[in-house]
């Protein structure tokens, strides 16, 4: 498109798009403007009184590019706009009269997540908002994505203040938002502990602007001046008197640098049918406009917007300055002149590259810096071109800044373009990075640019693709199996594309046919299990966690399920499926007895019941004897009722018997004898004093003699009873007496070791030949 530019000491203005919005006059209408060629959002403003050219009576809001083509319109009736403003993901933000926060995609689409909290004026940022109620108390929301009201101090007010700005929380020392209010001839300075009267006497105050870092405030007083202070009120930096005592419509800062404010800053103020723009030293420019129009600063000026064109006010870029300036003797100036001299045919070329030989590579840079800053097409390509020609007389010179600046300006062309409508700078480009830029490309619905910028600029193309699939499938009109081959078509089978998010979004638009397609190419199972049952395909989920190997994706289906699906449809799920049945019964086992005997049950394996039921019993402590009993009975049946299970039904029915021998002992002897095995009860009744009741158990249980005559050796140790351990001996010769002089030992009773161990001696036989000489070494006194 063709661009005319007005060149002036402090700035320029570019006409970057003409027709731009014909059909409104900006007289009457709210708009907001996004930052970096950002949308535009109108809409009737309803507190003034306008002459209705249709019988529309409730007001539309539209969206529409920096080349004024609309994106989107919808009828706006949730009431009275107090103010809005785009985040820095482009999000429109709407604060309405009655409290409430909508915010809406740059389609118009209503995002639910918005809280609802009360405002009677509001300022945006990029991304929180500050509103001051009604009753003049201060709110801020730091973060829209999870919005959480946080008053801030009072201010003490009785009436709404004249004017008032905030400078936001990333540009303050403290890291929270302060609020300048202006009360009658002073501001007042608020944030979230106190509030500071800055003592100053040049108001009352109609209107503040704070610089982009924070540092600056500029206030337009009463009487027509235009007052620049530091923030903190310490350093007064300028004043100049406009000769108004109307207060601007807007004001707004026109910087060169977002890091500091220079001798080349200005303040920006806009009248119906003017512009002013003021500089630190009380220079000024004057732009004549038609009726009103709307601004936005930019990290490099200001972008204009107005009912017939959509104008940038920047300062002269350096580089254009110096190649461009009238008379100029710049390197950059002389190598493009030598360059039109060459297309000419004429010999001075060579002169002018021989009188810029030491300065030609700084000269190629500024002819390439200059093609980045320009929006004339053609003046671009003659500046590349001179650049080029400059390096081919250098003997060394690094290409990567140049093939770098040609990149940026093919994108910036087509970003550029009507249709797209995003009319960016080199310094914007830079700021706001190719990454995000694609994203704004995708919301906009522009697949087919984001993805040959992806291609071209070597940036990851998935989420271009992922977007793609996402619009196509909320807007289709292809029934569900066209469309699936449609998409895994164009997405393929790359790892690095995730159909899960694609497959949740057919979900989400009541395709769930289309979903579960979808999600057969999703290789990630962490990614695609979750959103199956959510889906509710419980069974499907479970297979592809299976699958996976993942033992964790297992664990985590089957508790989803056993919450959510009837016992009986769980169970027939899980049995099924080898791999989910050993795992539940291995968490079971360990968690829930209960359940595994259900599951059991279901299926009608009576021996795994009893198996269970014979574990559960042995988790039960001393005081639960009865339901042990119970358990053990219980389990002895099922066993009964098994021909496998003969040996288990007779080793518990001994046990029970054992059980009940022990219940009878605890109350005679007035001992526990609950969860001791059978030797452990004899032993614990010779220990007691019981002999009779130990030989009755020996006799019921048929313990060998052997063992008994260990436990009883054992008890008549520890009990030290040393005549009956004689006796006792002597009257079961046929066992030996190795054993005892053993246990003797072991028991550090050295003394009764001896003692045996000369009976050992004195009786003889093979025992005496096989250890006598061993317990001898061993029984030697040190």
């Amino acid at each position: 498109m063709p661009m005319k530019r007005r060149r002036m000491a402090m700035g320029e203005c570019g006409y970057l798009y003409h027709a731009f919005l014909g059909i409104f006059s900006m007289i009457g209408f709210t708009v907001s403007i996004a930052p970096f060629g950002g949308p535009i959002a109108i809409i009737r403003n309803d507190k003034k009184v306008l002459s209705l050219q249709s019988q529309n009576v409730k007001p539309v809001m539209y969206i529409y590019t920096s080349s004024g083509r609309l994106i989107n319109q919808f009828q706006w009736d949730k009431g009275r706009i107090v103010g809005m403003g785009w985040t820095n993901t482009e999000l429109l933000v709407c604060v309405l009269e009655y409290g409430s926060v909508r915010v809406y995609d740059i389609h118009g689409e209503f995002l639910p997540d918005a809280k609802d909290y009360g405002v009677y004026d509001c300022h945006i940022w990029e991304s929180g908002v500050v509103a001051l109620t009604g009753n003049c108390k201060l709110v801020v929301v730091n973060d829209l994505d999870e919005p959480r009201p946080r008053l801030l101090s009072d201010p003490g007010l009785n009436q709404a203040p004249s004017c008032w700005t905030f400078i936001p929380p990333h540009l303050t020392l403290s890291r929270h938002i302060e609020v300048y209010l202006s009360v009658g001839s002073t501001v007042l300075v608020v944030d979230a502990s106190n509030v500071g009267d800055q003592q100053v006497q040049h108001g009352p105050f109609s209107r503040m602007a704070v610089s982009p870092n924070g540092k600056v405030l500029a206030l337009f007083t009463a009487d027509g001046r235009l007052w620049v202070v530091s923030s903190d009120f310490q350093k007064e930096l300028a004043e100049f008197s406009t000769g108004s005592a109307t207060p601007p419509l807007q004001m707004t800062w026109f910087v060169t640098s977002e890091k500091c404010i220079c001798a080349e800053d200005s303040v920006v103020m806009h009248w119906e049918d003017t512009l002013l723009m003021v500089g630190p030293f009380g220079d000024w420019i004057k732009y004549s406009y038609d009726g009103v129009v709307s601004m936005v600063p930019e990290v490099d000026g200001v972008r204009i917007i107005s009912s017939d064109k959509c104008e940038f006010l920047q300062k002269v870029p350096d580089a254009c300055e110096k190649v461009f300036k009238i008379g100029s003797t710049d390197p950059g100036a002389i190598l493009y002149d030598a360059f039109e001299l060459f297309e000419k045919r004429s010999a001075k070329a060579d002169e002018n590259i021989r009188n810029i030989k030491p300065e030609l590579a700084d000269a190629v840079d500024t002819c390439i810096e200059a093609a980045g800053s320009e929006f004339n097409e053609a003046r671009q390509k003659m500046l590349l071109k001179a650049g080029s020609f400059g390096k081919c007389f250098l003997d060394s010179y690094d290409v990567d800044h140049f093939v770098e600046v040609c990149q940026v300006i093919r994108v910036m062309n087509a970003l550029r373009e009507p249709d797209i409508g995003i009319p960016l700078t080199l310094q914007q480009y830079r700021r706001l990075t190719p990454d995000i830029l694609v994203n704004r490309l995708v919301n906009r619905h522009h697949h087919l640019l984001a993805l040959r910028l992806c291609e071209y600029l070597q940036i990851k193309k998935d989420r271009v693709m992922i977007h793609w699939a996402c619009a196509k499938i909320k807007k289709a009109v292809e029934d569900e199996e066209t469309l699936s081959r449609l998409i895994v078509e164009k997405l393929g089978t790359d790892r690095g594309v995730s159909y899960a998010e694609v497959a949740k979004t057919a979900f989400q638009s009541g395709q769930s046919k289309l979903a579960t397609k979808l999600l057969e190419f999703e290789p990630r199972a962490g990614s695609q299990v979750p959103l199956l049952m959510s889906m509710k395909e419980d069974e499907n989920a479970l297979t592809k966690a299976i699958e996976s190997g993942d033992t964790d994706l297992v664990y985590l289906v089957m508790l989803h399920m056993k919450r959510n699906l009837p016992t009986a449809d769980f169970f027939r799920i899980v049995s099924n499926k080898p791999v989910a049945c050993s795992l539940f019964e291995t968490f079971c086992k360990q968690q829930d007895i209960k359940s595994l005997k259900d599951f059991y049950y279901q299926d009608d394996r009576k021996l795994d019941i009893a198996n269970v039921t014979l574990l559960e019993s042995c988790g039960m402590e001393q005081e639960e004897a009865n339901i042990k009993l119970e358990l053990l009975k219980s389990a002895m049946k099922m066993y009964q009722e098994d021909r496998n299970g003969a040996f288990e039904a007779k080793a518990i029915d001994d046990q029970v018997r054992l059980m009940g021998t022990q219940i009878q002992l605890e109350r005679d002897v007035g001992h526990s004898f609950m969860n001791l095995s059978l030797s452990e009860t004899i032993f614990k009744c010779l220990l007691l004093g019981h002999g009779n009741r130990a030989a009755k158990l020996k006799s019921d249980y048929k313990v060998p003699d052997k063992r008994f005559w260990w436990l009883k050796i054992k008890a008549l140790i520890k009990t030290q009873n040393w005549d009956g351990l004689k006796k006792f001996a002597r009257s079961n010769q046929r066992f030996g007496f190795s054993g005892i002089i053993d246990s003797l030992i072991k028991a550090n009773h050295i003394t009764q070791a001896q003692h045996f161990l000369e009976i050992l001696i004195k009786t003889g036989g093979p025992e005496k030949d096989a250890y006598a000489e061993r317990y001898i070494a061993l029984l030697r006194p040190s």
